[in-house]
């Protein structure tokens, strides 16, 4: 099997390599010492030697490894000039972005600060900005709004029966909500970088990701759109929230303040013509304009001087503190309430930052760790939480910033937050009036790169519909439900996308390219070549309970064998030659009844006597009439030497003067009463024998195998079927099964099943599985295809009058 054979018309000039033969060699290689036992595995993996200690902790803490080798003199300018321009943009940002939160302006700056500090200790990238994002700003307030609605914060005024809202005591709780979100979301990524889970950002596919961000920024418009038009609405929470919220914006526009609908349009007018010649002028400037600061400068002085706030009622930010707040222990009563929306803000936050992450690591060549940046993004919000920050992650326009301004490594990020820093400690106050509908400008001008991401569908309607419908399926469920439930629906409906393709592959029959050891779809490449007798059927995915029927199903097709319906034939047949013989079997009886007495007669007459007895006696020398052995012929002297303790032969006629008599035959057990009878003349229905007939041949055909081929109902000309599996990585047992019973199904029909090209899990998984047997051998497996086709000729040895095919190898080495 191992060996290379010739066939006529054919010529193999190497070993065919099967599953036995590879364990041959792996054992004359001491294969087994490559994989050593789970004992040497643990040992090794406990071992503590100071290489390996030195790693973890630079693993742990990656700032221990560059930090030592950075350079003042060649990183030293560049960061410093990136972090500037980072930390100026985070104070706009910063305080615009707590608003979607639903918190105080003050509360944005410190999310710009501390977790930037704890990233600078644990992150792996070197050109992301750490800090607020409008999506995850916006599904912290949607947190923050649904745990502490403004109606939960009614006093009633002195002396009347009005009623307002404690707005200390509200933002004071959405604070406490926030935090405690916030830390948890951080716990859960540490966990999941802990256990090498940063695997899971792969499941949000891009799609689903700028789906999500563009329907984000939807919510974010809404959010803040009462804030452009100077309305008060109630923030509604759930599905539908999105709707909600636009049915009452729309029914109180005749209720615009038109004052803060001026300085909105200014400015909006001002921040989108000042970007737009920053991005025309900007391969002309060593940095970028900070436009946003400027507005936000612009905006504090014109109102300061015109006192917007008293003279128009213009809303402004209010009192900024100075200073740094004390940490504080989040309130862990909320963990049960957040722990959704926590574990929605853990995945979608590391899944925006991972990716940012590696597009900028694969641009300038260096590696991302995944699980590190898991693990550090975790850090950053858990220690941020104590410190009443809320959830972050990389925001695209300040790394962008950071990284075309000639950002080198994190010092950047250190420069920006000392830059926050000063602002806090200092320059806090200064912003006290500024007007809420500037902060809300520069978050809906912010968002024109989301919107311009509605050009994904003209995209993906070119290059792939599924990915187009994932991205309609995301996007229409995160409006319409909340930003936590519209992603699980979104990456369920992902993953069903995945499982529908993977039950639905493409299936074909691979034939060969001359020359080659290549064997390629018939149907897509005119070059190939089918081999003649073998059909080799392919699968675009593994095998496993959800495709397994529709596998079988697709074999039969492409093979052109209804494996079903010709099994079906074949049992048919048989129990109709069973009832054959059955009923012959009976009628031998009734006759055998109705002879009795001539029975009898004829012992009288010449006894009866067995063929073994008399074979015995006429052996023996001397024995009975010597010329009776002399006068037998060699045929049945053959015949006299055989046993068949259950063939009985009596005369049904006299012995006449010349030794001649005509033989009847009984058939049963050794008591003739209890027989059957038979003549000769029903030799053509199989239930009789001759006397010059072996042992070896049966007398009844009731345990016969009906040959399908003899029975003329169908035809075919393969005599092999190789089962190509190189495309599955996995394989369960319902996959298992269906291929035992494609292997006992074909073999009815006397057609070969191998299997070539399995993973080596994939055999382990056999294994286990109990698929090999005495009948299912591991010869049946193959290394390649070809090396199964060349087993295939070299076993069958024919080929087609029709169509002669070679197998011309140049490949002559010898394994």
């Amino acid at each position: 099997m191992g060996t290379g054979r010739k066939a006529r018309g054919y010529r193999v000039e190497r070993d065919v390599l099967d599953e036995q033969r590879l364990e041959e060699l792996a054992q004359r290689m001491n294969y087994s010492d490559t994989h050593p036992s789970l004992t040497k595995q643990l040992k090794y993996s406990f071992r503590c030697t100071v290489p390996r200690l030195k790693r973890s902790v630079v693993g742990c803490l990656p700032v221990l490894y560059w930090l030592p080798r950075y350079s003042i003199w060649d990183y030293g300018m560049p960061d410093l000039i990136s972090g500037i321009s980072v930390g100026i943009m985070h104070l706009p940002q910063g305080m615009a972005y707590a608003l979607l939160a639903s918190l105080p302006p003050v509360f944005g700056l410190y999310t710009s600060l501390y977790p930037a500090l704890v990233y600078f200790f644990f992150g792996t990238s070197r050109h992301i900005s750490i800090g607020t994002f409008a999506v995850l700003s916006i599904m912290v307030g949607s947190v923050t709004e649904r745990l502490a609605p403004d109606r939960n914060f009614l006093v009633m005024l002195n002396g009347t029966n009005l009623t307002e809202v404690n707005i200390t005591a509200r933002d004071s709780y959405r604070v406490q909500v926030a935090a405690a979100t916030t830390v948890l979301g951080g716990l859960i990524q540490v966990v999941l970088g802990l256990v090498k889970f940063g695997f899971v950002g792969t499941y949000l596919s891009e799609p689903l990701v700028r789906a999500y961000t563009t329907a984000a920024a939807a919510h974010a418009v809404v959010a803040v759109i009462a804030q452009l038009f100077g309305l008060s609405t109630t923030r509604f929470s759930g599905p539908l929230s999105l709707v909600y919220t636009l049915v009452e914006v729309c029914s109180k526009l005749p209720q615009t303040h038109l004052p803060t609908l001026a300085v909105s349009g200014v400015s909006m007018v001002f921040l989108i013509v000042a970007k737009e010649i920053n991005s025309a002028i900007s391969a002309k400037l060593p940095v970028p304009i900070p436009v946003e600061l400027i507005t936000i400068v612009a905006a504090t002085v014109i109102s300061s001087y015109t006192h917007l706030n008293g003279n128009y009622t213009i809303s402004v930010v209010g009192e900024i503190p100075s200073g740094l707040a004390a940490p504080r222990l989040p309130d862990a009563s909320l963990f049960e309430e957040v722990i959704g929306d926590a574990f929605a803000l853990a995945i979608v936050g590391y899944a925006i930052s991972i990716s940012l992450g590696k597009t900028f690591a694969l641009k300038h060549g260096y590696k991302v760790d995944s699980n590190q940046e898991l693990v550090a993004l975790g850090l950053s919000n858990a220690v941020g939480g104590f410190f009443q920050c809320y959830a972050v992650c990389s925001s695209m326009s300040r790394s962008l910033i950071q990284e075309s301004t000639g950002g080198k490594t994190q010092m950047a990020g250190m420069a920006s937050a000392v830059i926050v820093l000063v602002t806090v400690l200092k320059l806090g106050p200064l912003f006290q009036e500024l007007p809420k509908a500037v902060l809300a400008a520069i978050v809906f001008v912010n968002l024109k790169g989301m919107f311009k991401q509605y050009y994904d569908i003209i995209t993906l309607w070119r290059s792939s519909k599924v990915d187009l419908v994932v991205w309609l399926v995301t996007w229409v469920s995160t409006l319409l439900f909340n930003l936590d439930m519209g992603l699980g629906a979104s990456i369920t409906f992902a993953v069903l996308t995945v499982i529908f393709r993977t039950q639905l592959p493409k299936y074909s029959v691979l034939g060969h390219v001359p020359g080659t050891e290549l064997y390629l779809d018939m149907e897509t490449h005119r070059e190939v070549r089918e081999v003649p007798g073998i059909t080799i059927f392919h699968s675009s995915a593994t095998v496993y309970f959800a495709n397994a029927d529709l596998y079988l199903e697709a074999l039969k097709g492409k093979s052109g064998l209804d494996i079903s319906k010709m099994i079906i034939y074949k049992r048919r047949q048989e129990a109709k030659q069973r009832r054959r013989d059955k009923r012959a079997e009976r009628r031998a009886r009734r006759e055998a009844k109705r002879q009795k007495h001539a029975l009898r007669a004829a012992e009288q007459k010449a006894g009866v006597f067995s063929v073994e007895e008399a074979a015995g006696q006429w052996k023996e020398p001397g024995g009975g009439d010597g010329d009776r052995e002399e006068s037998l012929g060699d045929d049945q002297r053959g015949w006299c030497g055989r046993e068949n303790g259950t063939v009985f032969v009596m005369p049904t006629t006299p012995r006449t003067p010349d030794d001649q008599c005509s033989w009847e035959y009984l058939k049963g057990s050794k008591d003739p009463d209890c027989a059957t009878l038979g003549a000769v003349s029903e030799l053509q229905d199989g239930d009789t024998t001759t006397l010059g007939s072996s042992s070896e041949d049966t007398l009844s055909r009731e345990l016969d195998k009906v040959s399908l081929g003899s029975l003329g109902k169908w035809t075919w000309d393969i005599h092999s079927i190789i089962l190509d599996l190189s495309t599955a990585n996995f394989i369960d047992t319902v996959a298992i099964k269906t291929m035992r019973n494609i292997f006992h199904d074909f073999g009815e029909i006397d057609v070969t099943v191998y299997m070539a090209g399995c993973q080596m899990s994939v055999v382990e998984q056999l294994e286990l599985g109990g698929f090999f047997s005495e009948s299912i051998t591991k010869g049946r497996l193959f290394a390649t295809v070809h090396d199964a086709v060349l087993h295939c000729l070299g076993h069958q040895g024919t080929s087609t009058p029709s169509y002669e095919y070679s197998l011309e190898m140049q490949c002559s080495t010898k394994l």
